[in-house]
C-alpha cells in the first residue's frame, strides 16, 4: 500500500549487536535493507549460520524511508553518496547501494517507471515455482510497472497481509450484531464512528467489494449506485486516516476502522476490549517483497541464497509466527503440520473462501486512474 507504514506496535528487531554480528567484513558482505521487524533477528542468525560469508541487515522503521534511498542510490554514484542512515552506528563514509531492500508491492509501479530497481533472473530463483500464482502475478511487470503475465520479475514477496476491520467489541455490545463484512460500515449506529485509510483505491475498492466488484474494476462510471454508496459512506466516516487510525480507536472517539492487519494483529493481544476481522466478501492483498537496487552489477550468489532461504519452510514458518504477517509460502504447507498459533488464528490463516475473493490492489490504467481521483474528490468535499 502506498502508504503502509511499519508497525506500530511491533515487538523484537534486529538488534545492534545482531546487525555488528555480521560485519567481520564489510568488503563483498550481502547488504539488505530491510523493513523493520517484518523478518525475524533468529531467522538472520539461522542464515548467517549456513555461510562462512558476512553479512550485514540494516532495519529501517517505515517503506517510504526505503524508497528514499533507492531514490538516493538511482541519483547518485554509490561512491559518492553521503546517505548517512545506512550505518547504523553513524559512519560517514559514503554508503554502498544495498544489494536487496524490502519495498512494498504498491511501490513497484513507481519504482519501475524511475528505474530505481532491476529485475531478477527467475533462473536465480530456485524456489520461485512454489510460489502461488498470485503472488508471481503480482511482481511481474512490464517497463510501465503494469502487472504483465508476460513481463519480467521486479520482487521476491516474502511475507503479506490484509486490510481488515478492527472495532471495540465493548462498545458495539449493545447493539444485536458484530461486524462480517465490509456492508456493515453503513450502518446506521456507527455514523460519524467510522475511521478509513486515507487511500481512494482502499476505500473505493471495499465499496466496490459491497457491491459485488473487484478492487480493480477499470470503468467504475459504469457502475450503478457506486457514487451514491460511496457518499453515504463519507456520511458515516469521522476521520480518514492512514497513520493514527488506532488511538483514536482505543480511547472511543470511534468505534470501528478500517487498517491494515501488521499494525492491528500485534494490538489485539494487549487490548482485550478490541476484535478484528477479515470481510467475508473479500478484502485488500498487500506484500513485502526483496527488491534489487539499480545497478550495474549482477545480484550476488549470496543475495540469491537469502532470498531462497527466506522460501524454505524454517522460514515460512517464522516469518509467520514471528512477523504479524504470513509468507506466501505457508499457503502450500500442509495445515496438519502448522503451528497452532498460525493455523487457529483466522486473521493470518485466512478462510480459503475468503481469500479466494481477495485481490491484490494494481495499477490502472491513466484513464481509470483519473476516475477514481475525480470520485475521490467529489466524496471528500462532500459536507458530512
Amino acid at each position: 500500500m502506498l502508504s503502509r507504514r511499519s508497525f506500530l506496535f511491533g515487538v523484537g528487531t534486529v538488534t545492534m549487536a545482531q546487525i555488528l554480528a555480521g560485519c567481520k567484513s564489510e568488503n563483498g558482505a550481502l547488504r539488505v535493507l530491510l523493513l523493520e521487524n517484518s523478518i525475524p533477528p533468529q531467522l538472520i542468525g539461522k542464515f548467517r549460520s549456513t555461510t562462512s560469508q558476512s553479512s550485514i541487515f540494516t532495519p529501517e522503521p517505515q517503506l517510504k524511508t526505503l524508497l528514499s534511498l533507492l531514490e538516493t542510490w538511482q541519483n547518485k554514484d554509490s561512491s559518492e553518496n553521503p546517505q548517512k542512515s545506512w550505518l547504523p552506528w553513524g559512519n560517514q563514509k559514503s554508503s554502498p547501494v544495498a544489494d536487496l531492500v524490502t519495498l512494498g508491492d504498491g511501490w513497484l509501479k513507481g519504482a519501475i517507471e524511475q528505474q530505481l530497481i532491476s529485475p531478477l533472473d527467475i533462473n536465480e530463483l530456485s524456489q520461485w515455482p512454489q510460489l502461488p500464482p498470485r503472488w508471481q502475478e503480482i511482481v511481474q511487470r512490464n517497463q510501465l510497472g503494469m502487472v504483465d503475465k508476460q513481463g519480467q520479475i521486479w520482487g521476491a514477496p516474502y511475507r503479506w497481509g490484509t486490510t481488515m476491520i478492527v472495532y471495540r467489541s465493548d462498545i458495539l455490545k449493545k447493539f444485536d450484531w458484530q461486524p462480517t463484512d465490509w456492508s456493515d460500515l453503513w450502518r446506521e449506529e456507527l455514523q460519524g464512528r467510522i475511521s478509513l485509510l486515507n487511500q481512494p483505491r482502499e476505500v473505493i475498492g471495499l465499496t466496490l467489494k459491497k457491491l459485488g466488484y473487484s478492487y480493480n474494476t477499470q470503468n467504475i462510471s459504469l457502475i450503478p449506485n457506486l457514487k451514491s454508496e460511496l457518499f453515504a459512506l463519507n456520511k458515516q466516516t469521522k476521520i480518514y486516516s492512514s497513520n493514527y487510525y488506532l488511538q483514536p480507536l482505543i480511547l472511543g472517539d470511534i468505534w470501528l476502522a478500517v487498517g491494515w492487519s501488521n499494525e492491528i494483529i500485534p494490538l489485539l493481544s494487549r487490548r482485550r476490549d478490541l476484535k478484528a476481522i477479515v470481510p467475508q466478501s473479500g478484502t485488500a492483498l498487500w506484500a513485502d517483497v526483496w527488491v534489487k537496487p539499480t545497478s550495474d552489477v549482477k545480484l550476488s550468489n549470496l543475495a540469491q541464497e537469502w532470498i531462497n532461504f527466506c522460501w524454505q519452510p524454517t522460514a515460512v514458518q517464522q516469518i509467520s509466527l514471528y512477523t504479524d504477517a504470513v509468507s506466501p509460502l505457508i499457503l502450500d504447507q500442509n495445515s496438519e503440520k502448522l503451528p497452532k498459533p498460525i493455523l487457529n488464528n483466522p486473521l493470518l490463516f485466512i478462510e480459503p473462501t475468503i481469500l479466494n475473493k481477495s485481490e491484490f490492489i494494481k495499477p490502472l490504467p491513466p484513464s481509470s486512474q483519473a476516475q477514481y481521483e475525480q470520485l475521490w474528490k467529489e466524496a471528500r468535499t462532500m459536507d458530512n
